[in-house]
């Protein structure tokens, strides 16, 4: 049996190069079957046809002046979108598989007063979560949260030496040996959800670098934000309704 390296066998099904095909990889995009391809360097049959999810469109919720909200798919990085919407610079950031209410701003001016307001806990963010094993009763974690960098690539830990975080956790749905929850965050640590649920063992499903079981994506939606007398609601992704 002839092998290869998957990015390769991809580049040339897919009519990409080399590098696209590995970021594909990378995202979690490609899967043969059912099973998803981890490796891009990964030696494989050569004559392995592959599956490519599509990435859907950052879908903009709202602009004005000051301000430009998007819904942003899974599988992008924000940095991403900050660059479809120049000259708006990004006022937060998503995880690059979670989706939802994405803001990036116009102006210095309203860019400064927002961040006034995440400061003062004055934001209201409201995200929708599929979790491991159930939550029956409303859950509060207030544990502070520290995030070390390593390659690139951020991971927190609940820790005394780390910063102030708490969330609040409300089931709505049960089913079979998973729940899905409302989640509502104060301070916003990076990762701050992940690692709280991961805390009190109930990690997100699908969030493999905190314990969650492997699924198409990290089951985490940013569904509402309240900032400066404005509302902004992403729909929940369709994939969440069906996940039953």
């Amino acid at each position: 049996m002839a092998t290869e390296k998957a990015y390769k066998i991809l580049a040339n099904q897919e009519g990409i190069s080399n590098s696209q095909a590995k970021s594909m990889i990378d995202r979690g995009l490609v899967y043969v079957g059912n099973k998803k391809v981890m490796i891009a360097r990964g030696e494989i049959d050569a004559k392995t046809m592959f599956r490519v999810i599509k990435i859907e469109k950052a879908k903009p919720i709202f602009e004005n002046d000051d301000i430009v909200v998007v819904d942003k798919p899974a599988y992008v990085n924000s940095d991403e979108i900050e660059r479809q919407f120049k000259p708006a610079v990004l006022l937060h950031r998503l995880d690059r598989e979670t989706s939802g209410v994405l803001m990036l701003v116009k102006n210095e001016e309203f860019r400064e007063k927002a961040i006034k307001e995440f400061r003062k806990d004055k934001v209201y963010k409201e995200y929708i979560a599929w979790v491991e094993g159930i939550i029956s009763e409303p859950v509060e974690v207030d544990k502070a949260i520290l995030t070390t960098k390593k390659n690139n690539k951020a991971y927190s830990n609940v820790s005394g030496k780390g910063k102030p975080a708490r969330t609040e956790f409300f089931p709505d749905i049960v089913s079979a040996n998973k729940t899905k929850i409302k989640c509502i965050i104060h301070n916003g640590r990076t990762h701050q959800i992940r690692t709280h649920l991961r805390y009190i063992d109930h990690s997100i499903i699908g969030d493999e670098q905190y314990g969650g079981r492997r699924s198409k994506r990290v089951m985490l939606h940013a569904y509402k934000v309240r900032i400066l007398g404005m509302e902004f609601v992403a729909p929940e992704p369709k994939i969440f309704k069906d996940f039953q």
